[in-house]
């Protein structure tokens, strides 16, 4: 590593700083849940908010204003997205005083002590069977006319969860594009006020859905973040791992192509479900486990997309529980992290402090019981021939990943300390490879240990650096 930047130091200072509390890769992404509550056997919401905070969930977005909700979250320093519901939307357009009242009613009582960062104008608007399309943008104008009223406007922001079903062309993603019907009535208007405002597209992104629809030409690991060869955009020639990432980038790609480049991305809305009917293809504990684990690491360790490299995203899962009176087929009453008795259906790493437990497990938990451990060659891993190395991701993310394998990771860097066997060459693709490698080794070259926010990759050539020689087992 270079002199002006020693890995014992920042060893150091990752430690100093974790213990302090100033630096977590949430820093880098934030994780949120859905709390929906189409059910008939939840516990109270005193109840539910208690289970968030011992899961360390700083974040939840809920589908109204219910005042029991918001007034269990008082104090409790979770960040809370509320919603307008679809059916007001018509008279939050057509009267500002209706949406001068609303917002008086349903979050001056409550905020700041709950912490309200967000508020969703309608969900899923464009596949509204009641035609509400044309009311958005006029009610979310006249909402935030309202928090400027009530000075409310530099802490809150307005936006509306998008279904991908606005896509016009998704795939390539280098193609995304939206439905041209409604590009000029909404989008434009839309996101000129998201750039106005300085919020934000909320977007709804499953997976799931695409693969369960083509699984014949989709892979279940590209669709889970599993190891995978990728596939090539032949628009861009980027390389994709990961269905989300396509999905995602094909949203940038039509934000893009009309000249909306600037505005961020949250995904309101994204899971797996753990059980599904007989037709319902890839609906299980283990995929879901796999899904919502895998984005909840990537998203952690500051991984963007290969469109958007840079971009910090804020991902909600869906859901808290799961619901036993939604409509639909049986995985939509099953996309719960949760059983309504607080037990878990599956383990997921909520924080940067998880993360080690998770992966010592290699596997997540099912209920009280472990689910078996991918076999490292069978199950989705690589053989003995295989190492990882760092990529050319560029200087500071390799040295976040590399603080992170060494730190947090529980790489053995003991061999790239100044004066030790690996210390030369003195580079960081040099130490981080090495660092990337002790981990993905010590996994039994487990699927996904070797992917570091992106910053990784496998070969099957032993690396070169130097005199050292890279372990390929422990």
């Amino acid at each position: 590593m270079a002199s002006h930047s020693p890995l014992f130091l920042s060893i150091t200072l990752l430690t100093i700083f974790t213990l302090a509390g100033f630096l977590t890769f949430a820093e880098c992404g934030s994780i949120g849940v859905n709390y929906g509550r189409v059910a008939s056997n939840l516990p109270s919401p005193t109840k539910v908010i208690h289970l968030l905070k011992s899961q360390n969930i700083n974040r939840v977005k809920v589908y109204d204003t219910d005042p029991t909700i918001l007034t269990a979250l008082s104090g409790s320093d979770i960040k809370v997205t509320v919603d307008l519901p679809n059916e007001l939307l018509k008279t939050a357009a057509k009267k500002p005083s209706f949406a001068t009242n609303w917002v008086q009613n349903n979050i001056l009582p409550y905020h700041p002590k709950t912490q309200i960062e967000s508020i969703a104008v309608g969900n899923e608007v464009f596949v509204d069977p009641k035609n509400t399309t044309g009311y958005l943008v006029p009610a979310m104008k006249n909402i935030h006319q309202a928090l400027v009223k009530f000075n409310l406007h530099s802490v809150i922001k307005i936006s509306s969860p998008v279904a991908l079903s606005a896509l016009q062309n998704s795939y390539p993603s280098s193609a995304g594009s939206f439905r041209p019907e409604l590009i000029e009535p909404v989008f434009k208007p839309m996101f000129n006020f998201l750039r106005q405002t300085g919020s934000y597209l909320m977007v709804n992104a499953y997976p799931f859905f695409a693969y369960e629809s083509n699984a014949d030409v989709i892979s279940l690991d590209y669709a889970l973040f599993r190891e995978n060869p990728g596939v090539v955009d032949g628009g861009n020639g980027l390389r994709y791992f990961s269905l989300f990432d396509a999905q995602i980038d094909a949203v940038f790609a039509a934000m893009s192509a009309m000249k909306f480049d600037d505005i961020p991305v949250v995904v309101t809305e994204t899971g797996w479900p753990s059980k599904g009917e007989g037709n319902e293809i890839g609906a299980s504990v283990e995929n879901a486990a796999a899904y919502n684990g895998n984005l909840v690491k990537r998203i952690l360790t500051g991984a963007g997309t290969p469109l958007r490299p840079n971009a910090k995203l804020t991902v909600f899962l869906f859901a808290l529980f799961n619901e036993n009176e939604k409509n639909g087929p049986e995985s939509e009453r099953n996309y719960g992290l949760f059983y309504p008795n607080g037990e878990k259906v599956y383990t997921v790493p909520f924080t940067v402090n998880d993360l080690k437990e998770y992966r010592d497990k290699q596997s997540p938990v099912v209920g009280s019981g472990r689910v078996k451990a991918l076999d490292p060659v069978k199950g989705g891993g690589f053989g003995s021939g295989t190492w990882c190395v760092a990529s050319d991701v560029g200087r500071e993310r390799l040295q976040m990943a590399l603080d992170y394998a060494c730190g947090e990771g529980g790489a053995d860097c003991r061999p790239i300390q100044p004066g030790a066997t690996c210390f030369d060459p003195d580079t960081i693709e040099a130490h981080a490879s090495f660092a990337f490698n002790s981990f993905y080794q010590k996994t039994g070259r487990a699927a996904g240990s070797c992917y570091f926010g992106g910053a990784a990759r496998i070969v099957t050539q032993p690396p070169k650096y130097g005199k050292c020689e890279f372990p390929t087992g422990y």
